[in-house]
């Protein structure tokens, strides 16, 4: 079962961000599948590199895109892109220190954390950008 199904009103009209948007899904549903198949620490583990890396990549680029174009909240924007970047290290680390282990609550905070970021903070910078000829 599928952790997290991607519907056209996540889309913020931006190709690349969408594109980037869907990689982070893609990675949620395999961390996802990997926790409820029993996979063990040596694809979880990576898996959650990947998040960790791929979701500073990707609000690097957001952040590039604020700055390129004067957009008003972007440091509103980027103080939300710190939270979440804080917590899933916090949780990498206890994870690596066999604190903690991939559970389903986890799963459900980054899909509702991703799902609210995008129809919120997301969507309002997406007319902005659009209207700047971003794609």
């Amino acid at each position: 079962m599928t952790l997290f199904e991607w519907r056209d009103e996540y889309s913020v009209k931006i190709a690349t961000i969408d594109a980037q948007h869907l990689r982070l899904v893609s990675i949620l549903n395999a961390m996802h599948d990997g926790m409820t198949s029993g996979t063990g620490v040596e694809r979880l583990g990576p898996l959650l590199d990947e998040l960790v890396e791929y979701t500073v990549k990707h609000f690097a680029f957001e952040e590039r895109l604020f700055a390129e174009h004067g957009y008003a909240q972007a440091e509103e924007h980027a103080q939300e892109h710190r939270r979440l970047e804080a917590k899933v290290l916090e949780f990498k680390a206890k994870y690596e220190a066999k604190q903690v282990s991939m559970n389903m609550e986890l799963m459900r905070f980054l899909k509702d954390w991703l799902i609210k970021h995008i129809l919120g903070s997301d969507r309002a910078y997406s007319a902005y950008l659009v209207d700047r000829g971003v794609e």
